[in-house]
């Protein structure tokens, strides 16, 4: 859900109630698809042979509390590779729960997904959202294995505000950062096996850049253009070490060497999506690290495509995902035959 939207120095008040109303229809839109998405009768998890462990405490900060679900195939013969999925919505906005469909896709796929909550901009500015994607990265590694999970097989993703969460847990695992949140994960000795950032803002300061490159809707236009006074409100203040887990991108895009090999990174985007460029900016920066990067982008899709299965564009962006973490994870599994997506998918391609 929007934790608030607060008005801001020098904002008028028909400014800060328009920008009020693009986060809610916004979030709208894709808490409206998501709840729709949950009445249909191929939602049910159990059709997929996956079982769902729902509100795990993973921290308490303050007097609250976070949790987790956990998604996992009912039928599990050896530890299966580890998910953390980090969920959108400019981190602003939205849910596990609004999410449910992430896991459920990594689950019938074989993985063990873990898919936390976190706390919310404005009301909870960065670096509110990486501490607790930390720790729930702590909570999967140190307790993945008691749920089936293979920590060795790490596999980091999230779409759109979560790619950026995914992408600073990577660079928090391979980089030695001097913050004690990145201390803590790097501290794991975890080396992630592939990074799965999709239609990701991956640098969150200057979220403006995006307006300046072409026309926006204006709903478009004031989510991304608070996007950064709600979650970088002391960016200026911030130390380097900071702003990298702000702006993992940046990073990447230096010379600076990882202590750890950094992952292998498959990447999915429309070309409707205003955020297309970031992805651009990581297949290259990977590239010049000779880090292996298969970044597809496809054509007409909007925001988020992935989420609308019914859409041809969607499933092959699964496809080419779970073909590309076969590859690297070395992990055959067979998708459940009751499974509908993937009868669609075959279908597609006959």
């Amino acid at each position: 859900m929007v934790s608030g939207t607060q008005r801001r120095p020098g904002e008028t008040l028909p400014l800060m109630l328009r920008r009020r109303l693009s986060s809610r229809a916004v979030e709208g839109f894709f808490g409206g698809l998501s709840r729709l998405g949950r009445l249909h009768p191929k939602a049910a998890p159990e059709q997929h042979g996956v079982e769902v462990l729902r509100d795990i405490p993973f921290t308490t900060v303050g007097d609250q509390t976070l949790r987790l679900d956990i998604y996992r195939p009912r039928s599990r013969p050896e530890p299966l590779p580890l998910c953390l999925y980090m969920h959108g919505g400019g981190f602003r906005m939205l849910s596990k729960e609004s999410h449910w469909l992430m896991g459920l896709i990594f689950a019938r796929r074989g993985y063990v997904c873990v898919v936390p909550d976190y706390r919310l901009a404005p009301r909870h500015p960065f670096p509110a959202a990486i501490e607790d994607a930390a720790s729930a990265l702590c909570f999967a590694a140190q307790r993945g294995v008691g749920y089936g999970g293979d920590p060795a097989r790490l596999v980091l993703a999230g779409e759109s505000a979560g790619a950026n969460l995914a992408c600073a847990l990577a660079v928090a695992c391979c980089f030695r950062r001097d913050v004690a949140l990145a201390e803590a994960v790097f501290e794991l000795d975890l080396t992630p096996r592939a990074l799965v950032p999709l239609c990701g803002v991956l640098q969150a300061s200057d979220s403006k850049r995006f307006a300046r490159q072409g026309k926006l809707s204006w709903l478009v236009a004031d989510e991304l253009c608070t996007l950064s006074d709600d979650y970088l409100p002391g960016f200026d203040s911030l130390r380097p070490a900071e702003r990298d887990l702000a702006d993992p991108l940046l990073l990447l895009e230096r010379e600076e060497a990882p202590a750890r090999p950094l992952p292998p990174c498959v990447a999915s985007v429309g070309t409707r999506d205003v955020l297309i460029d970031d992805t651009r900016r990581l297949e290259a920066a990977l590239g010049r690290r000779s880090v292996r990067c298969d970044a597809r982008y496809y054509p007409g899709e909007m925001h988020a495509f992935q989420a609308l299965l019914f859409r041809a564009a969607a499933r092959e962006s699964w496809r080419v995902t779970f073909d590309f973490l076969a590859e690297v994870l070395e992990h055959d599994w067979t998708p459940p035959d009751s499974d509908p997506f993937a009868a669609r998918a075959r279908e597609g391609q006959a």
